[in-house]
């Protein structure tokens, strides 16, 4: 696949603090890369850095193999971005504002306006002035204006901050679309860990400024930890039945007993079986997975997980 946004050994310094360090990044084209960190980890100063808003201590970053400098503009012509509160005039409308945005980006179909606001459901709010928008649909405004000029890169930041569950689902889908049919190669970070494991087709963890790991969504799925939750009237009875039939029971801190032996999250059919002929009355049988953020926590080693 082809390399479309690179970083090499990208970093920058805020006088005595390093804010990025040594960051390497290797994107290619039509995927979808989850970028994810705690508040303050250095996800939108690297995207600043991407974009050429701000300049790298050190590093280099590249779109299209063409180093990215300030003021270097002529590369912004193929990518749609979102960065923290996106611009906007707060007393024009919705449409004079996407208006200024199709002119400024020399877009000579003139419905390109309505039809970007068809796509980000901003209809009723189109002669709405912006200071009087929601904060959700304020963040569908500066996605439309990402959007409006059919980029073949999108860098978002935080891109659904503000979007009720509803507007998070219709982005991702959205996202997606882009990504799949039209082959838009996306950069998105996001503090929304379950939501990107459903959206990024790879994803990379950084922390204090350094990148810390880089997975697949294959690779996660095989990585996160499940485990068989169990719940019975007769809690005593369901763990010395269980350790009888050799499975190791664990006993939680919310006093339900948990399996993670592979037998037992293959075929938790044969464990209802064996419980309810020796007459265990059970409450709860659930497969359970980790969660992105649980995953995260572990990996940056926090509540006493390992790096």
């Amino acid at each position: 696949m082809t390399e479309i946004i690179k970083a090499e050994r990208l970093s920058k310094n805020f006088s005595k603090v390093q804010a990025v360090a040594d960051l390497y990044l290797n994107i290619r084209k039509g995927e979808i890369y989850g970028f994810l960190g705690l508040n303050g980890a250095g996800k939108t100063t690297t995207i600043r850095m991407l974009l050429g808003l701000i300049q790298p201590t050190s590093g280099a970053s590249y779109i299209y193999g063409k180093q990215i400098r300030p003021g270097k503009t002529d590369i912004w012509k193929n990518i749609g971005y979102l960065v923290e509160i996106p611009y906007s005039y707060p007393d024009l409308t919705v449409r004079d504002n996407l208006e200024i945005i199709r002119r400024m980006r020399f877009i000579s179909d003139r419905k390109a306006v309505d039809r970007i606001i068809d796509k980000l459901q901003l209809g009723q709010y189109a002669d709405r002035k912006v200071r009087n928008l929601s904060h959700g649909n304020f963040q569908r405004l500066g996605l439309a204006k990402a959007l409006i000029h059919n980029p073949e890169i999108l860098i978002l930041d935080e891109p659904t901050n503000g979007l009720d569950p509803a507007g998070i689902v219709e982005i991702r889908e959205l996202l997606k679309d882009l990504s799949l049919n039209r082959g838009v190669t996306i950069f998105i970070s996001s503090h929304i860990l379950g939501e990107i494991s459903k959206l990024a087709t790879r994803t990379g963890i950084i922390h204090e400024g350094h990148l810390m790991h880089e997975i697949s969504t294959e690779q996660l799925n095989q990585l996160r930890q499940k485990r068989l939750l169990l719940d019975a009237l007769d809690r005593s009875a369901l763990s010395s039945i269980l350790s009888h039939n050799g499975y190791s029971p664990y006993l939680n801190e919310n006093g339900k007993t948990e399996l993670m032996e592979e037998k037992a999250l293959d075929h938790p059919e044969n464990i209802v079986k064996f419980l309810v002929d020796a007459g265990i009355q059970l409450t709860l049988i659930s497969v359970v997975e980790e969660d992105l953020e649980s995953y995260f926590l572990r990996t940056i080693g926090m509540k006493g997980g390992v790096i």
